[in-house]
């Protein structure tokens, strides 16, 4: 099997993303149709901007099937947001994720970028911990419903010295 990172985006991507999320998110977090609808706006946005100097979106593949991605958003000239990162089941567990997030806080670096951020709920263990590593810090929660149950959507900050 061929896993492969790319960082140009081809027709399909966009709808594979945003429907990885909502089906794995769904099945795994139970959370319902609006969850998709929250990915695919803004992800739609960052490819529509055509601005692929500060901000970057790659792709997982296996054997030529979208599988994971991950993206960096600029949020202002100082700070970016990681968004977007999801991998598929059978390819958990192998690094990817965590060559996936270097990755992307590399392109932060580069860009010079004083901070990133990101939000994502409580149940993203996995997740969560790959962000720990890298150094990002909880900085806030908020508990609601949202996406058809009650979640906990926490923030994390990775500062640059």
């Amino acid at each position: 099997m061929s896993i492969t990172i790319r960082d140009q985006i081809k027709p399909g991507d966009l709808g594979a993303i945003t429907w990885l999320h909502g089906v794995l998110y769904a099945e795994e977090y139970d959370l319902d149709w609006t969850f998709e609808a929250y990915v695919a706006e803004p992800l739609s946005e960052l490819v529509k901007s055509g601005d692929f100097t500060d901000q970057k979106l790659w792709i997982v593949e296996q054997d030529n099937r979208v599988m994971g991605g991950i993206a960096i958003v600029k949020n202002s000239p100082d700070e970016a947001q990681l968004r977007w990162f999801i991998l598929h089941p059978d390819l958990r567990g192998r690094g990817l994720g965590k060559k996936l997030t270097s990755e992307a806080l590399e392109f932060c670096k580069e860009r010079g970028y004083k901070r990133v951020v990101l939000w994502t709920f409580d149940e993203l263990d996995a997740a969560i911990g790959i962000y720990k590593k890298h150094g990002f810090t909880k900085v806030e929660n908020i508990t609601h419903v949202h996406w058809g149950k009650t979640v906990t959507e926490e923030k994390y900050v990775l500062e640059f010295a």
